[in-house]
């Protein structure tokens, strides 16, 4: 299984255009493949809609791909609103869940961390030794390391119920003795945060 987090930055107040655009067009999208998870951000980058696509395989992906463009109806006439495209195929940690559709949030953060050549397997086992004393805090949603388009990269992504709930829990988590956050401060070499919020249309709410 592979997933790919597309992320694109817009022009300012494109957002609800965007997104209005993009849920037309889906319908008939997600007939080929599902969609895994659609958000956009409110804290951190601002004007950017995030999109994940889970797919058995790349040939899955391209197949997949090839279906739509043969529609003429996807993807959604949307460019005079884009100002950048991103777009990486990630692969799921050991210890991810299933991507399904579920209500989790409302609020999402997705945290990105680049680790030090060759670490990226070192962090892992550390994360998932103690990553089921974390989860009852709060659920973790995804944990993916970054396999074409970003290398030494993890990316994961935590529900919460408001930002208060998230603060709560973090501080919890450093306060019940569970070991979180695990010990990885040398193995990394940047993070990044963001805050999520999803759509109608998303699977994930």
């Amino acid at each position: 299984m592979i997933h790919e987090i597309r992320t694109y930055t817009l022009k300012p107040g494109a957002v609800p255009e965007f997104e209005r655009m993009f849920g037309e067009a889906l319908v008939d999208r997600v007939k080929i493949s599902p969609l895994g998870a659609y958000w956009h951000t409110v804290i951190g980058p601002l004007h950017q809609v995030i999109h994940v696509w889970p797919y058995e395989s790349l040939a899955h992906r391209e197949e997949c791909r090839a279906k739509a463009l043969a529609t003429g109806k996807w993807p959604a006439k949307v460019w005079h609103l884009m100002l950048k495209r991103e777009n990486e195929i990630v692969r799921p940690a050991p210890f991810m869940r299933e991507l399904k559709p579920a209500t989790l949030g409302p609020v999402y953060e997705m945290r990105t961390y680049t680790t030090w050549t060759w670490k990226e397997g070192i962090m892992l086992d550390r994360v998932g030794a103690v990553i089921a004393e974390r989860e009852k805090l709060s659920p973790l949603v995804a944990y993916w390391r970054g396999e074409i388009g970003s290398q030494n990269r993890l990316i994961h992504v935590w529900a919460y119920k408001s930002l208060d709930h998230r603060a709560q829990v973090r501080e919890e988590a450093t306060k019940l003795g569970i070991g979180w956050p695990p010990p990885v401060r040398e193995l990394l070499a940047t993070q990044e945060s963001k805050i999520l919020e999803p759509v109608s249309f998303s699977p994930l709410k």
